[in-house]
């Protein structure tokens, strides 16, 4: 969790915004911090919070795969039940299934969201899950690398390794593109590859 001012210094327009936040390099988080009301009591408070975009990005709402331009302060959606959530463009998202504990799925198959728009990247970790031998080197790591341009996505050969990490991954890939890989559903598949561990070009 980052303040603004970390991460768009350069923007006089985040320096007064105390409750939005990074997490990671990809989520502009919103809270929601006063009563909010729908339906028949929708008059007594409010349905939508004002959200400043940093003007360096454009940026996707995570729920509607919606691309606004930074810079501007919107009315976002806030129901109950929503968070205002956006994406900035150029981000990596591996996206897994919805686990119970840490190491219930293998996480062979991850949906991967590339948000286009600008070039991105993103380190992909892996360790053993439930020790500390990470601390003594036993751990895995690969980048992946997005160039907006030529829509080309490129994987790096994997450096490390620990007991019982996974000799392939399969990422089922989705160019975000409004509805098209918003919201927390798993979306339609763009592009599908197998991943063993070296490094490999995938066009989109």
């Amino acid at each position: 969790m980052r303040s603004l001012n970390f991460d768009f210094r350069n923007d006089p327009g985040v320096y007064n915004i105390p409750d939005q936040y990074m997490f990671g390099p990809a989520f502009l988080v919103n809270p929601v911090a006063e009563q909010l009301y729908t339906g028949k009591n929708a008059a007594a408070g409010k349905t939508t919070r004002n959200v400043y975009l940093p003007a360096s990005a454009r940026w996707y709402d995570f729920y509607t795969g919606k691309l606004y331009k930074g810079g501007q302060t919107i009315a976002a959606a806030a129901p109950l039940n929503t968070l205002p959530l956006y994406v900035k463009a150029g981000s990596i998202v591996p996206m897994g299934p919805v686990m119970q504990y840490a190491t219930e799925n293998s996480g062979d198959k991850i949906e991967l969201r590339i948000y286009p728009g600008a070039n991105g990247r993103f380190e992909y970790y892996e360790d053993e899950n439930d020790n500390y031998n990470y601390e003594k080197g036993k751990y895995a790591t690969f980048i992946l690398n997005y160039n907006d341009k030529e829509k080309q996505l490129t994987i790096s050969d994997t450096r490390g390794s620990f007991p019982g990490m996974l000799k392939r991954h399969t990422f089922n890939i989705v160019l975000v593109n409004n509805e098209h890989g918003s919201n927390v559903a798993a979306g339609k598949t763009d592009k599908s590859v197998t991943y063993f561990g070296k490094a490999l070009t995938v066009k989109l």
